[in-house]
This record gives structure tokens, C-alpha cells and sequence, in this order.
């Protein structure tokens, strides 16, 4: 059976999706969008895998190319979890009236811990920093021997991350 255009632009696809996915955790690599098409920006993503790889630079996806993207993208993903950091500064503070993501990971990480002590009030996730988480927070940092502000500060948001590695 002969091999066919569709064949050959979801072999490249694949290929620029692995790329595309190094890319993330390399930035020697140029990002590339998968389409399927063996493009310039495409050559120009496999020329700086292969330079910043050690392997000849020759912009073409030859095995030994193929065998090392598809190794990096498999170490990347079956590699240890990356951090995540979601607390903005040591100056900043998370207090009522706020909302969004960090909102969501600090609710989160209150109801983690509500569910481990019955002394902890139990917080909606909503994204939203109400008055009851943070009557949560003030019940988390005097637990922690942290001033009860109610507000989480780059101490109070420490404490909790160490306090869920514990119990993890």
C-alpha cells in the first residue's frame, strides 16, 4: 500500500505537535503551530531542535531526529511534575474583594485542609475572596501561629503549600 499525502501531513502534524510541545519547555526551540504542511517555520523548529540536541543541523527529520524528539517529548511528559507558581511576589496580598485564579488555588488549598480538621471552616471554591474564606484564612493562620489578618500574604500562602506537602 502506497504511502499518502493524508498519511504524510499526520506524520508531519504529529511531528509539529511534539515540537510545538518542546517548545514549552525549551525556548531554544521556536514554537510552531501543527498544520500538517512541512513549512520554513517548520525546517527552522527542527534545524534548533537538532542544534540545541547535538545532532546535525540539517533541517530535515531524519530517525535519528525522529527518535530524539519523540524521547524529549516523552521524558518531558513522563518527567517529575513541573512546579506550578501561582503566588505573584513576596509583597503581594490575596484579601477580600479579590478574585480569580489564585482565589480558586487558595480556596482550594482551604478546603484541602478543612477536609483534614474539623476546626477549619469549610470554604466554597468560587474564584471569589468573600468574607468566609476569609474567616478560613484568619482560622488557618492562627492555627499556624500567623498573624490573623485575613488576608494571605507571601508567610500565610508559604505555610499553606507546607502545610499540604505534609498531608500530601
Amino acid at each position: 500500500m502506497p504511502y499518502t499525502e493524508q498519511q504524510k501531513r499526520e506524520h508531519i502534524r504529529e511531528l509539529q505537535t511534539y515540537l510545538y510541545a518542546i517548545s514549552m519547555f525549551d525556548k531554544n526551540i521556536p514554537q510552531i503551530l501543527p498544520d500538517g504542511v512541512y513549512d520554513a517555520d517548520t525546517k527552522a523548529a527542527v534545524e534548533a531542535f537538532q542544534r540545541t540536541y547535538g545532532l546535525p543541523v540539517t533541517g530535515e527529520t531524519d530517525a535519528a531526529t525522529w527518535n530524539r524528539i519523540a524521547a524529549i517529548y516523552r521524558d518531558y511528559l513522563d518527567g517529575s511534575p513541573a512546579a506550578y507558581h501561582a503566588f505573584p511576589s513576596r509583597s503581594f496580598k490575596a484579601c477580600e474583594g479579590d478574585s480569580g485564579e489564585l482565589v480558586y488555588i487558595i480556596q482550594a488549598m482551604l478546603w484541602k485542609a478543612a477536609a483534614w480538621y474539623d476546626n477549619m471552616p469549610k470554604v466554597s471554591v468560587c474564584g471569589e475572596f468573600d468574607e468566609a474564606t476569609a474567616a478560613a484564612v484568619r482560622s488557618f493562620q492562627q492555627c499556624s501561629g500567623l498573624p490573623d489578618s485575613g488576608a494571605v500574604d507571601c508567610p500565610t500562602w508559604n505555610m499553606l503549600v507546607r502545610f499540604l506537602e505534609v498531608k500530601a
